[in-house]
């Protein structure tokens, strides 16, 4: 059984309204070497029913992949980040890429795509995209207000999460555990950790992911900022940080919050 060049990794909980959605734009891409893991954290609507569904079509023939290539569990966690977790450590693909309920690879081929700049570029350490926004209607809302660079790199990050978690794919060799101890930044963490260690980070200039944006409570919106401004400061000390937020309060009022 050769090793599949991505694993696509989807967290679930109580997703029934969104997970479909998801799973379909994974296994309709024209691209088949892959595999597809969903998370699920013990849902107690009908996600798993929906799960199954599809687990059956593929064993009937209806998809492209082969009845390994769509593995999934459902089990107590802690959170998103604990769950993301699960996923690094079941993932057998050269590549992991996160696509979480409610999200969607952006087009049939875009995973084809991916394919060939992976190749093309010698099996980077970073493959990434831009982000197009959508609400949970699938109705455009944009681009996000932080476009990926072209040339990434890791002071890049010191204006935030500039790359959309949706919109990067890493070699499963380096890739991180998340740190728990963020409840809602860890994602910000993770990627900074990525680009420390990274050999080589390719963009392509492309929509890879169609992003569902949800609302955000005051008190999570606070609690992101501490955890970032936290991150921020462990990566890039203090001065490094309180300049770059000094530039992150002037331009607030100007942006969109997603």
């Amino acid at each position: 059984m050769s090793t599949p060049i991505v694993t696509i990794i989807t967290i679930t909980y109580n997703a029934e309204i969104v997970i479909e959605k998801t799973i379909q734009s994974v296994l309709n891409q024209t691209y088949s070497d892959f595999e597809h893991l969903i998370i699920d954290g013990k849902s107690t609507d009908g996600t798993i029913a929906i799960v199954e569904k599809y687990e059956a079509d593929i064993r009937n023939g209806n998809y492209a992949i082969s009845p390994h290539q769509f593995r999934w569990i459902s089990d107590p966690d802690t959170g998103l980040y604990h769950a993301m977790n699960k996923g690094i450590e079941l993932a057998k693909g050269n590549y992991i890429w996160f696509m979480n309920a409610g999200d969607k690879i952006h087009a049939n081929d875009t995973l084809e795509k991916i394919a060939k700049k992976i190749n093309e570029n010698q099996n980077p350490t970073v493959l990434y995209g831009q982000s197009l926004i959508i609400d949970q209607n699938d109705r455009p809302l944009g681009e996000r207000h932080k476009i990926a660079p072209s040339d990434l790199h890791l002071n890049h990050m010191l204006n935030g999460l500039v790359v959309c978690h949706q919109s990067i794919l890493v070699k499963r060799d380096k890739a991180p555990l998340y740190d728990l101890q963020y409840r809602i930044a860890s994602d910000y963490d993770w990627v900074i950790k990525v680009l420390m260690q990274s050999e080589s980070n390719i963009y392509m200039d492309d929509y890879l992911s169609n992003f569902m944006i949800a609302g955000t409570s005051s008190v999570n919106r606070k609690r992101a900022w501490k955890e970032r401004y936290c991150i921020m400061k462990k990566h890039f000390g203090l001065c490094k940080t309180l300049w770059a937020h000094f530039k992150i309060v002037l331009k607030y009022p100007f942006t969109r919050k997603y």
